[in-house]
């Protein structure tokens, strides 16, 4: 058969990784190629199950994708900044304090960081369905990658997420599809990916955050897929209470836990606490390119711990809202989306931030 001859664009080419000595979260590394069998799955679950009880994050590598699939993500990615006018991105900004949805672009200096310092990060959100227009219109220069961009979607969702939503779901000792069948696909949701761009910072600005680019915060959704890129930035809060960087693996996959599971979950598995920081010395003026999955449950999906589940009922709820006052995914997505970065912030005495959606305290950390 003859290959398919792919749309060209320019290559983008990332920084080389840091060789700083940072100190790393020892982060456990999940093989994925056996995942696509309930036999092979079963022996990843326990893993699975301790490392987003302990980290609530984890690498995951055998993927699906090769090298250079996953670089062709990238340019792809590259170009929703460089090859769109700036014309075009600001008709298909995201008005995500109307809507609670990124859906679209979000422009450079939207977000308060500190001290009245705003983001230098421009991102592109997409839909799912990618390809459906009555879902969202894409610019001009990337219709011809349209099909592509579906492709990495669909295998986000069914080639990764679904996998380890089993996984969960067995080391909470429940039926296989308990998770998998409040994600679907061709339901009413906003899992969606993202195009992600962090520009340099001023010294100055630099100063006045103390080199925070993203505040130390929790994900909205249930599981968020990060396509691991060289430039370092990104610090989770480990349980010992240190910041630790997060180091990159070629082709690899950072996974992490989400509000969302954390709710559905009755806090066996836990959302962690992460931020993203000034890279290292020798990575300093390089732009910083991510490419993400975030995945949320169906839009009416009430976020309640699954109580039916044997280890969660060892192990103990954790709560943060009672099972009756419990918001729907939709409600709690939107709520917290439309304030992020726009709302004003109540400081407590020991550093955090807070705000309450739909009766859930919400903190960030700086």
């Amino acid at each position: 058969m003859p290959v398919p001859i792919l749309p060209t664009l320019p290559h983008y080419t990332p920084a080389p990784p840091t060789k700083e000595e940072l100190e790393w979260a020892p982060l456990p590394v999940i093989d994925f190629s056996d995942a696509h069998t309930p036999e092979g799955r079963s022996a990843l679950a326990a893993q699975v199950r301790d490392a987003m009880r302990t980290y609530g994050f984890l690498y995951i590598i055998n993927h699906g994708l090769t090298p250079g699939q996953n670089a062709r993500v990238f340019d792809i990615a590259d170009a929703m900044f460089t090859q769109v006018p700036e014309d075009e991105k600001k008709r298909l900004a995201s008005d995500f304090q109307k809507t609670g949805s990124y859906k679209g672009y979000k422009p450079r200096q939207t977000w308060d960081i500190s001290g009245g310092v705003r983001d230098q990060i421009e991102q592109y959100n997409f839909h799912r369905a990618v390809t459906d227009p009555e879902i969202q219109q894409h610019p001009e220069a990337i219709q011809p990658f349209l099909p592509e961009l579906r492709a990495f979607t669909e295998h986000n969702h069914f080639e990764i997420l679904h996998p380890l939503l089993r996984m969960l779901a067995e080391g909470m000792e429940l039926p296989d599809e308990t998770f998998v069948n409040l994600h679907n696909f061709d339901k009413e949701s906003d899992t969606s990916a993202r195009a992600m761009k962090y520009y340099p910072r001023s010294q100055e600005e630099e100063a006045q955050t103390k080199n925070v680019w993203i505040k130390g915060h929790t994900d909205i959704g249930t599981i968020t897929i990060l396509w691991s890129q060289p430039v370092s930035g990104l610090q989770i809060l480990c349980p010992d209470g240190k910041w630790r960087w997060v180091r990159h693996i070629d082709n690899a996959l950072v996974v992490n836990i989400g509000d969302g599971m954390e709710f559905l979950s009755g806090g066996f598995y836990k959302a962690t606490i992460h931020r993203v920081r000034q890279p290292p010395a020798d990575q300093g003026g390089c732009a910083r390119l991510g490419v993400f999955y975030f995945c949320m449950a169906d839009d009416d999906v009430p976020l309640r711990p699954r109580l039916e589940s044997p280890a969660l009922q060892r192990a103990g709820v954790r709560r943060r809202f009672a099972d009756e006052r419990a918001p729907t995914m939709r409600e709690y997505r939107t709520g917290l989306t439309s304030a992020y970065g726009v709302s004003k912030l109540e400081k407590r005495e020991d550093g955090t931030e807070e705000e309450v959606i739909h009766g859930v305290v919400v903190k960030h950390y700086n």
